[in-house]
């Protein structure tokens, strides 16, 4: 027999024992399955990580009040961890940064005629414009004078504009936050998902000493939430961390020996962070996928030596007529093959669509690259190969005369 003829036996012994083959094969559907699903994730999660960056920067640097043991020794003395709108404005200064600034902010609730909403209100600067690469679609953004008056001016994302002022222009109409009347700007262009996890098409942003004097409630006045900096382009972003920590170091009269009472965090340890978690999930995943091809691998070699006992006397027969060793041995190692192949497949289509609801969510995007079902094929193979060869192997070594005695 050639290996066509080989490959069409299997697929005839297959389809003889139908739902003991899908039984089978179940094992080897959920771990390659698995595989794919943690092949794509890793991939997607990659180039997510990516395109975030290359939206943002690498070079973004968030600066928050406190820290650990910080925050606990300072309380203690009496000292409370704050950074204010003045820190930012001494950090604007710094050579090695492009730009600071401070970042009041709190969920409220929004309202125009009937139509309200709870949504997060950001108190900034005009600098955060620039610094977070936000462009405005329709008016204007505030400006510094509208910074020093206070002025109760707000700038909405493309969501806001279309649930509150659905098909009219809503420059110059008013928006109640908190019962406060905010005048509109302007509106944001574009839309996704930000460093703090908003929608910026969902934005709602105030000049921050407008958001101070009637939405936030600061311990003391001119406290803010955080402060966000940006390092210069082809500077060295250590150089900018280490500035910034002497500089506030300065501002706050923290001594040598205390710990700093504020954190300095970057994009690229949000990476870190995010390439841990989907590590930690391709790790379960992979677990997962593991288990079952192990299982179902089990499930094979029990299943082809089965098979065996069933056609001792075909075994017989065909060595009796001439098939040497090998050719049993050749035969039985491809059914088992061709069963986790198939298997492979199925898992390849459970796992594209998996990938495909995922997607449809809108929260991730999920695609099966052609790695991907490169490897599940070769696994698969492995599978087959790895556990079919004692069942084969097995049938190879059965002597003609006692397989035609065999009843």
């Amino acid at each position: 027999m050639n290996l066509l003829q080989i490959v069409v036996e299997a697929f005839r012994s297959m389809l003889a024992n139908r739902l003991r083959t899908l039984l089978t094969m179940l094992g080897i559907i959920i771990g390659i399955t698995s595989v794919v699903l943690l092949l794509a994730v890793g991939d997607s999660m990659k180039r997510f990580i990516a395109k975030e960056l290359e939206q943002l920067g690498t070079n973004m640097l968030f600066i928050s009040p406190g820290g650990d043991r910080a925050q606990q020794q300072r309380m203690r003395s009496g000292a409370q961890p704050a950074m204010t709108i003045a820190d930012a404005a001494s950090l604007n200064e710094l050579p090695s940064l492009a730009g600071a600034a401070p970042v009041l902010q709190g969920g409220f609730n929004l309202a125009v005629g009937n139509e309200n909403a709870s949504k997060t209100v950001h108190g900034v600067t005009p600098a955060m414009f620039k610094i977070r690469g936000w462009k405005v679609d329709k008016g204007s953004a505030f400006s510094d004078a509208d910074v020093r008056a206070a002025s109760r001016m707000v700038v909405i994302g493309r969501k806001i504009a279309d649930q509150f002022f659905y098909k009219q222009d809503p420059l110059g109409k008013y928006i109640r936050i908190e019962n406060v009347s905010f005048q509109v700007v302007g509106v944001l262009y574009g839309e996704g998902k930000q460093v703090d996890g908003g929608d910026l098409s969902e934005y709602v942003i105030v000049p921050i000493t407008a958001a101070a004097a009637n939405l936030v409630k600061m311990p003391f006045p001119g406290n803010v939430h955080y402060v966000v900096a940006q390092g210069k382009s082809g500077g060295n972003l250590q150089d900018a961390i280490q500035d910034i920590g002497e500089t506030l170091r300065d501002r706050h009269h923290i001594k040598i020996d205390q710990p700093d009472d504020f954190r300095i965090d970057n994009l690229a340890s949000f990476a870190e962070t995010a390439q841990k978690i989907s590590a930690g999930l391709a790790a379960l995943l992979g677990l997962i996928g593991a288990i079952s091809l192990i299982v179902g691998g089990i499930g094979i070699m029990n299943i082809m030596l089965v098979s065996v006992t069933e056609r001792t006397r075909e075994i017989g027969i065909r060595m009796a007529i001439g098939a040497k060793p090998r050719d049993v041995l050749l035969q039985f190692l491809t059914e088992a093959v061709v069963i986790c192949l198939v298997g492979g497949i199925f898992g390849i289509v459970l796992a594209t669509g998996a990938a495909a609801g995922i997607t449809a969510t809108g929260k991730f995007d999920v695609f099966i690259t052609l790695q991907a079902v490169v490897v599940a094929c070769g696994f698969s193979s492995l599978v087959g190969v790895f556990f079919g060869f004692y069942p084969a192997r097995r049938a190879s070594k059965l002597l003609p005369v006692d397989c035609l005695r065999y009843e």
